[in-house]
């Protein structure tokens, strides 16, 4: 996956420091000069071909990528939030105007995805000191964002009328949320944005794939 390296590096250096804490807890007694050049060390693998090196644990945190969230990855999440209550003003309507039990399946699947990628969405908003929305941004720029005319469509729509009409919204509402994830894992620096991105694109292409089918 797109940037996934950055996660291996940091995996493998955590790995190494509990290895290393490890041989130092189990190794020598502490008055041997084999552990006093042990403690407080860290193995650090070497590039292929080269060998490992012990360095200091202040050496290993600076070898650790910085994932401290950028403008990207905020971004993201407070228009991704908007983008996704939209879809949910969708689904809500399905199960009182939709003909098909296929789409009211499929509208209620993704209406139990959603709602909780909203909360985790919110969650990291939070703990990262950014705002639930973003200030000047016009929402139905976003790609696949339901004009409110097609809205109003939707809501009036009954039977068969609404499913085509909801499928047609929202395999293209899919489409823009797959297209708004593949931008921040070329742009963002956040690793939780990043999974959060390509749980995104995982599921959502699935659901377009389902609904091309109905």
């Amino acid at each position: 996956m797109i940037r996934r390296q950055r996660a291996v590096v940091a995996v493998a250096l955590s790995a190494v420091a509990v290895l290393a804490l490890t041989a130092c807890e189990s190794g020598p007694d502490k008055g041997t000069p084999e552990a006093r050049s042990s403690t407080g060390t860290v193995v650090a693998p070497g590039k292929p071909g080269e060998p490992a090196r012990r360095i200091s644990p202040e050496e290993a945190a600076k070898l650790l990528p910085d994932q401290s969230p950028n403008s990207a990855d905020f971004a993201y999440a407070q228009m991704m939030i908007v983008h996704h209550r939209q879809a949910l003003t969708m689904t809500a309507l399905a199960p009182q105007r939709a003909a098909s039990a296929q789409v009211k399946g499929v509208a209620e699947r993704i209406a139990a995805a959603q709602k909780p990628e909203i909360g985790a969405m919110e969650g990291w908003l939070k703990n990262n000191g950014g705002a639930r929305e973003q200030a000047g941004h016009d929402h139905h720029s976003m790609p696949g964002m339901a004009s409110e005319a097609q809205l109003k469509e939707l809501r009036n729509a009954k039977g068969r009328a609404f499913d085509e009409l909801f499928l047609k919204l929202m395999i293209t509402h899919h489409e823009g949320a797959v297209t708004m994830a593949a931008e921040v894992l070329s742009e963002g620096n956040n690793v939780l944005v990043e999974e959060m991105a390509n749980d995104v694109i995982a599921q959502q292409s699935a659901e377009i794939g389902r609904m091309r089918g109905l």
